[in-house]
């Protein structure tokens, strides 16, 4: 697990998508979350704007069974900078 990058995709979906905090675990996967296609999209791209990176649309696909926050938070510290990723907490 990235704990660096995992509390800051844990706080866009509490806070901006208005997720139960029980609900945002680890393995959690996206299609487990209560969100609709079309929320599950804005939160992809919420994230890609909070960490300014594309995730490749060949690595997620949000209405993709099986993807977990882990495997998220993963896909986010392989787009980013090493540099940056030690600053995430911001």
């Amino acid at each position: 697990m990235n704990e660096d990058l995992y509390p800051a995709i844990a706080s866009v979906l509490t806070e901006q998508f208005n997720v139960a905090p029980e609900r945002v675990t680890p393995d959690a996967t996206l299609d487990s979350l209560g969100l609709d296609s079309l929320a599950l999209m804005e939160f992809v791209f919420a994230i890609e704007d909070k960490f300014s990176v594309r995730i490749p649309e060949e690595r997620l696909d949000p209405r993709q069974s099986g993807v977990t926050l882990t495997d998220l938070a993963e896909m986010l510290r392989e787009q980013l900078p090493r540099a940056s990723a030690a600053q995430v907490e911001s």
